[in-house]
């Protein structure tokens, strides 16, 4: 007889992955049968294992994917089938998230069950609006309320007699569509014509919305700003602290979409540093490194203390030319009698971590100033390695040669197109809603271009600036028609992110009143 599996009831927070709770972060990457809601967010259920069963069962008004009877019923019948089930919904689970029903139909059929609790919206929706719900000078109560009952109840079954009056904070759910109908109930229940109200759309994340007014003037605003769900509705005095206490939506890159086209495995740093800002990140990777074999690098280790220097032009060209040496049983310790030369910061932190001592590194990331570096250290005849990418410029190369000294290029990696990318984020660039497009090598902008079709990339050029590390760079960028708005002084992740900041406070600065 096969055993019953078990269904969990997990909440996914207000939508930035961040907040997902650890015990439900580790739940969705276990799932066998992933059951989400509308209002989970893409990247948290980008977790689940690639293998796993996925089913849409999102509630929009008038509009839903699956009754909710019938969503009871798969509950019980992927669990009865053996399986690991999350049932995933924004915010908590039972706070207006149907849990208690979906938990009473999972104990009836005698399925095992476990809850786990999500930060709700009601929460943190106000928090990243800079409006704390409860204030010893303001209020020490809160009331959560749905706004979602129907217009056409005869009844309400919300005491509007005994939650109008009075100064504490109230908190509607899903009540964007029945914002008339909230402000009339609590103006004909003796709350104040002026008292504060926000409304927080999409809180928690990059493209978060607040729109302010009074009980007196918001039903209008929502009609003018075509302020659409999902949104809270925060209505109280706590409102007015969101100008002293705002700071989600004041970091220096909040409202910018930013498009990363660096290789998967390497752009994490990047991400990060621009999310902390405030930007709304696109992982777009344009390349993937690909491995190539070395059929002489044994012949190269023999002699290997015949070389003056060892030159890495990149973090890939360190990690591929080790990989190589491992897999034919050599390791760090072999590479005796070469000085390493690194190009750039970030290639030389990375050398050293893993235990290579960098004896140059250039001022500038350009083979002209690698050359310049290497020249001053040899003499004609001497032998320099130089480990990379298949394809690189021969720049570099070439001028050493012309003065004499010997180059031997090893082939260790080579960029290609990158082939497995989302399709949602693919829509967004489709679609023109991009600010920025950083590129850091001018294979992300060849492949950006392969990859895409032409109507896509026309509009990108029009609508999107580009940030560039390096002049090489940007050049090829120019080249392909892009505006280039940024290039990087110092040719890293930091610099890179430096320069945008700098560029976008001056773009900030131009367009305030003088």
């Amino acid at each position: 007889m096969n055993k019953t599996g078990k269904v969990y009831l997990v909440g996914a927070g207000p939508g930035d992955p961040d907040l997902l709770t650890i015990r439900a972060r580790n739940l969705v990457r276990g799932a066998e049968v992933l059951i989400y809601d509308r209002l989970v967010g893409i990247n948290i259920i980008r977790q689940a294992p690639a293998g796993s069963e996925m089913i849409y069962v999102g509630k929009e008004s008038s509009r839903h994917a699956l009754p909710q009877d019938e969503i009871n019923r798969l509950l019980v019948e992927k669990a009865r089938q053996g399986k690991m089930v999350v049932r995933l919904k924004g915010g908590d689970p039972f706070l207006f998230g149907r849990g208690g029903e979906e938990a009473e139909y999972l104990k009836k059929n005698g399925i095992e069950f476990e809850v786990v609790p999500g930060i709700s919206s009601a929460l943190a929706a106000p928090a990243y609006a800079g409006i704390p719900v409860t204030h010893r000078d303001y209020t020490s109560t809160l009331t959560i309320i749905t706004g979602h009952e129907k217009l056409d109840k005869t009844e309400s079954s919300i005491p509007w007699r005994q939650i109008a009056p009075g100064r504490g904070t109230l908190v509607f759910l899903m009540g964007v569509e029945n914002i008339a109908l909230i402000a009339s109930n609590l103006l004909q229940h003796g709350r104040s014509p002026d008292t504060p109200v926000a409304l927080v759309r999409w809180g928690t994340l990059p493209h978060q919305k607040v729109l302010t007014g009074t009980l007196s003037d918001i039903v209008e605003q929502v009609r003018a700003r075509d302020f659409k769900p999902p949104a809270v509705i925060v209505v109280g005095e706590v409102v007015k602290l969101r100008e002293e206490l705002r700071w989600f939506d004041n970091r220096p890159l909040f409202g910018q979409t930013i498009v990363v086209t660096r290789a998967r495995n390497q752009a994490s740093q990047m991400v990060s540093l621009l999310q902390e800002l405030g930007a709304n990140v696109v992982e777009f990777p344009t390349i993937a490194i690909r491995s190539l074999p070395v059929p002489n690098l044994v012949g190269y280790m023999k002699v290997i203390e015949r070389y003056s220097w060892l030159t890495f032009t990149s973090v890939n060209g360190i990690r591929e030319f080790l990989a190589r040496l491992n897999e034919l049983d050599f390791d760090i310790r072999d590479l005796k009698g070469p000085r390493v030369c690194a190009i750039g910061p970030a290639t030389a932190a990375y050398a050293e971590s893993l235990g290579l001592r960098v004896a140059a590194v250039p001022p500038e990331y350009r083979a002209e100033a690698v050359a310049g570096v290497l020249l001053a250290e040899t003499e004609p005849g001497d032998m320099i390695l130089l480990p990379r990418a298949r394809g690189a410029r021969e720049v570099l190369p070439d001028i050493l040669r012309s003065r004499g000294r010997i180059v031997d290029e090893l082939e260790i990696y080579e960029a290609v197109p990158e082939s497995s990318i989302s399709e949602s984020d693919k829509r967004l660039l489709e679609q023109g809603q991009v600010d920025i497009i950083t590129f850091t090598s001018s294979s992300t902008v060849k492949n950006l271009v392969s990859m895409l079709d032409p109507a896509t990339v026309d509009r990108l050029r029009l609508q999107a600036k580009a940030a560039c590390i390096g002049p090489i760079t940007a050049k090829t960028a120019q080249e392909a028609g892009f505006q280039v708005g940024i290039v990087a002084e110092e040719f890293t992740v930091d610099g890179l992110v430096k320069s945008l900041l700098a560029g976008f406070r001056a773009d900030r600065d131009r367009e305030l009143p003088q």
